[in-house]
């Protein structure tokens, strides 16, 4: 065996096992959530009484939800004078007009609303946020992102949560929408149900960190300023206030049986603007925050979930690597005559991809009682997952070597039926260079899968499967979208003249 072969597939196994490691952990989110399964939040009693609250709802050029979500919030069962709601629109579109016509509507009824405009857009959201709170006027704080409906309750359902004076926030877990609108927004909610049913219920009810998630959640104001204020260096500012909060000893509650419906992508390419948003600022996070989390007086077992929690992201580039090198280090071994060493192979791939088919499936049997019907998505779940890791890669290495981008807001278009349509609306993010190379991977692993079959490996069909149809389905229904948009755009156009 030459040294490159040799090289090859060390690298090959070494990648694989610490995709395992981070699939073990599945299990273990898994085991802590059942574990502490009983130790639900127990809220205290009503706030007596009843304390200033401040609603943010941060926009950005939202015009198709802007008014929705006004009028969502300005229905909330709270006394009027106890309520101030600001509308922190950065906007340069129409939005501007929607939002400021809302707030004029509601002011006229009586409701304390503000409507705050910035033309600098400085910080983003984090900077949006931080401006009105400047101004603002409650003890407590909550935050709504625009595709949000909050039901008329919320308010009153989590302000018990903080009769405890060491609670610094409450996060409600998110509703979807439009879930049933195509194959993406059921997995995207799938996917969703994993990290808040799973992922935030098994830490905080175990005693770990976990993360306000930008939107939905109530914190109390004091928290903000004691744990450093709104900071716009990383593009998750909500996890990074998060993580410093609890570092200073506030405790957050989950609560995963208040919901707030919102809506999730319907396009693959907001998809993946989200993705890498998410992934980017997660990595930027555990640059600034990981070497403080681990050098702070905290159980060994909180730094150790914080780990895995922020270096998750790296499994991205791991992954384009074991894409990469799958295909020779089969050839080798088979040319070698080694083929059974490909069974090897597959204890480590079942760990890595059957820990992702149990988490959801134990997230879906809690929250669902027809889950077992929607275990037929889990394969799809799984090589969507595979096909990001180009998007999520590219998002990890500019947070490593901080390549500075702006805040790109997910678009949102209204979509609450099934007939409802996204194409031709404003927003539309636009395809790039990364698709094509989605789908030369695609095709890469369609011959890997048809040299396995030729030479009757079958055990690893399956898993070539998973990666060849990921990599298909991101890169070709990015293309077709965009494609269909701007049909639509331009047809617009012509017959405008």
């Amino acid at each position: 065996m030459t040294l490159a072969e040799t090289l090859t597939l060390a690298a090959y196994f070494f990648v694989l096992i610490i995709l395992a490691v981070y699939g073990w952990h599945r299990y273990y989110i898994v085991y802590l959530y059942m574990k502490h399964r009983e130790n639900q939040p127990k809220a205290g009693p009503q706030l007596s009484p009843l304390p200033v609250v401040t609603i943010q709802l941060p926009l950005y050029n939202e015009m198709y939800v802007a008014d929705r979500l006004i009028a969502s919030v300005c229905d909330l069962d709270y006394p009027r004078e106890l309520l101030e709601i600001q509308v922190l629109d950065d906007s340069t579109d129409e939005t501007c007009a929607i939002a400021e016509r809302a707030v004029r509507r509601f002011v006229a009824q009586g409701v304390d609303i503000k409507y705050i405009h910035r033309t600098d857009r400085s910080g983003y959201k984090a900077g949006a946020l931080e401006a009105g709170l400047k101004v603002a006027r409650g003890q407590f704080v909550a935050i709504f992102d625009a595709d949000f409906q909050p039901g008329a309750d919320f308010l009153l359902k989590l302000l018990p949560h903080f009769a405890d004076p060491k609670v610094g926030m409450v996060q409600a877990r998110w509703g979807h929408i439009n879930q049933d609108y195509s194959l993406l927004t059921k997995i995207q909610s799938i996917l969703l149900d994993g990290h808040f049913v799973l992922e935030h219920g098994g830490r905080n009810r175990s005693g770990c960190f976990f993360n306000f998630n930008g939107t939905a959640g109530m914190w109390r104001r004091e928290v903000i300023g004691d744990a450093g204020g709104w900071q716009h260096d990383t593009l998750t500012e909500d996890l990074d206030l998060s993580y410093r909060a609890q570092l200073r000893g506030w405790r957050f509650v989950f609560l995963s049986d208040v919901i707030a419906p919102a809506e999730v992508p319907v396009e693959m390419n907001a998809f993946k603007s989200q993705q890498h948003r998410w992934a980017k600022g997660s990595i930027q996070t555990c640059r600034k925050l990981l070497p403080q989390i681990l050098r702070a007086d905290i159980p060994f077992s909180v730094k150790a979930e914080a780990f895995f929690h922020l270096t998750a992201n790296f499994n991205y580039p791991l992954m384009v690597v074991l894409s990469i090198l799958m295909f020779p280090s089969m050839v080798i071994r088979y040319n070698m005559g080694w083929y059974e060493m490909m069974l090897i192979d597959v204890p480590l791939f079942f760990a890595a991809t059957f820990s992702v088919c149990n988490f959801y499936m134990v997230c879906q049997r809690e929250i669902h009682k027809d889950w077992r019907a929607r275990l037929k998505y889990l394969p799809f779940l799984m090589s969507i997952g595979i096909g990001l890791c180009i998007n999520n890669t590219r998002a990890v290495f500019e947070a490593l070597f901080n390549k500075q981008t702006e805040f790109a807001r997910t678009p949102k278009y209204r979509i609450e039926g099934d007939t409802d349509e996204w194409v031709g609306k404003k927003y539309r993010q636009s395809v790039a260079v990364q698709p094509l190379i989605e789908l030369a991977l695609g095709l890469y692993f369609t011959a890997t899968v048809f040299y396995a079959l030729a030479n009757q490996i079958y055990g690893t069909v399956p898993f070539l499967v998973l990666f060849q149809l990921g990599f298909l389905y991101t890169g070709l229904l990015s293309i077709v979208q965009q494609y269909a948009g701007d049909s639509v755009v331009l047809n617009t156009q012509v017959a405008s003249k």
